[in-house]
């Protein structure tokens, strides 16, 4: 398939010296796949399995580097050395052979392995065959039952490699579908978690809900909502043609500890039940963060009031309570008025672009308030005790600024005065 070793497999791109590995040890799984396919990587994920003292052998090396060390399995012996930009697995070979251990993988073009000692590409599986053709191919049935996560994965690897998946495997796919109710929720949400990343991966989501393997985990999901989950890709495509800045944030991560994207969130509302109370529900099962959550909780409550809201005031307490999650909000609020496919003459994008002017423009006072006066202030200038009234009156001083009735603290603290006896009233 090739007449030399791809450069990126090469031990002088590692992390770590190759006299750190004993001989014989190997290279193998992805590292080796997407170094065979020429995929290059910002993140370096190696492992290696190693005939005998696989975990003395990466605790030597994460000593040797000051990396982080840190043992994954003591039973089948398998640590993990951490460092800056990548992360070396080393496995204690299964079985007697590397060829043993080869064998009981998931999928061919997985299951190929590189000596960095002699340079030598063992394929006993002819997983770079199945490379060639762009095909995933199982090595056994009973290798996908021994890890349920596996048939699910199937789904995940052929969207980021633009695979298709074997007739054979993907049938045996579908009779073995409902063990995958056997695998801990957090090992599944992962999977979904790449397959909503990219646009990439939305055929592949579908797909694996047709073939039963999403059952057990969206029990709300129906036709309909793969089909929005694909018109979410359509509307942030038509966004990031009218706002570069829109897109961007759409683009980035919930939280820094978290992965998931605001259109990933856009995406998983469209998964799960409309009724907020029960797709929290669904969303803890599959154990998302707290900020995932909420996030889709928020884009699912407020979608359906972004086209309602008219008034400078309405306005201002909506982007109040969308904050962040604004630009997951109007995806899913376009994709429910079928921006891709308008059923009337109105294109519903002209209905939110106001809004998304706002939320865009740093200046805007309606989407971005800035504080004339202090809570501090008014309890002082209005001689009141601190209570209810004064995060009210606040309040009110940010809404009259919006719909431009004060402008300085001067006229804030006189607008507050003017109501303050309205509010008294109501507390």
């Amino acid at each position: 398939m090739f007449d030399s070793v791809p450069s990126t497999l090469v031990p002088e791109n590692w992390p770590f010296s190759l006299e750190c590995l004993p001989q014989p040890a190997y290279m193998v799984g992805g590292a080796v796949r997407d170094g065979i396919l020429g995929r290059t990587r910002e993140y370096w994920d190696l492992d290696f399995v190693i005939p005998s003292d696989a975990v003395q052998v990466a605790r030597a090396i994460a000593q040797r580097y000051k990396a982080g060390f840190v043992l994954l399995d003591s039973e089948r012996r398998i640590a993990r050395v951490v460092f800056p930009d990548a992360t070396a697995d080393f496995a204690q070979q299964e079985g007697e052979s590397l060829e043993t251990d080869l064998y009981r993988r998931d999928y061919t073009i997985n299951a190929i392995a590189y000596n960095p000692h002699s340079q030598e590409i063992i394929d006993p599986l002819h997983g770079c065959d199945d490379l060639q053709l762009g095909l995933l191919r199982m090595i056994s049935p009973s290798n996908l039952q021994d890890d349920p996560l596996r048939l699910l994965r199937a789904y995940r690897q052929a969207a980021q490699l633009g695979f298709i998946i074997e007739t054979n495997t993907q049938n045996t796919i579908r009779a073995l579908a409902s063990q995958i109710s056997q695998v801990a929720a957090e090992r599944v949400r992962v999977e979904i978690g790449y397959l909503l990343a990219n646009s990439q991966g939305t055929p592949g989501i579908t797909q694996a809900a047709e073939d039963g393997l999403l059952t057990a985990f969206f029990k709300h999901a129906t036709p309909e909502s793969f089909r929005k989950l694909a018109a979410v890709d359509q509307v942030a495509s038509i966004l990031a043609q009218h706002y570069a800045q829109l897109d961007r944030e759409l683009q980035q991560s919930v939280r820094d500890t978290v992965k998931t994207t605001w259109l990933s969130i856009a995406k998983l509302a469209c998964l799960v039940h409309p009724n907020p109370s029960v797709a929290e529900i669904e969303l803890q099962e599959l154990t998302y963060s707290r900020a995932e959550i909420r996030a889709v909780i928020t884009a699912l409550r407020l979608s359906p009031q972004l086209k309602l809201a008219h008034t400078l005031r309405e306005q201002y307490f909506l982007f109040q309570e969308a904050g962040i999650v604004l630009p997951a909000t109007i995806v899913l609020a376009l994709v429910n008025d079928n921006l891709v496919e308008p059923i009337s003459g109105t294109n519903p994008l002209r209905v939110y672009a106001p809004l998304i002017s706002r939320y865009l423009n740093p200046d805007d006072l309606v989407a971005h308030p800035t504080q004339l006066v202090s809570g501090k202030n008014l309890m002082i200038a209005l001689n009141i005790p601190a209570s209810p009234v004064v995060g009210k009156l606040l309040t009110e001083i940010a809404v009259a600024q919006a719909e431009g009735k004060v402008s300085t603290p001067e006229e804030a603290i006189e607008w507050a005065r003017q109501i303050i006896s309205q509010l008294i009233d109501i507390f």
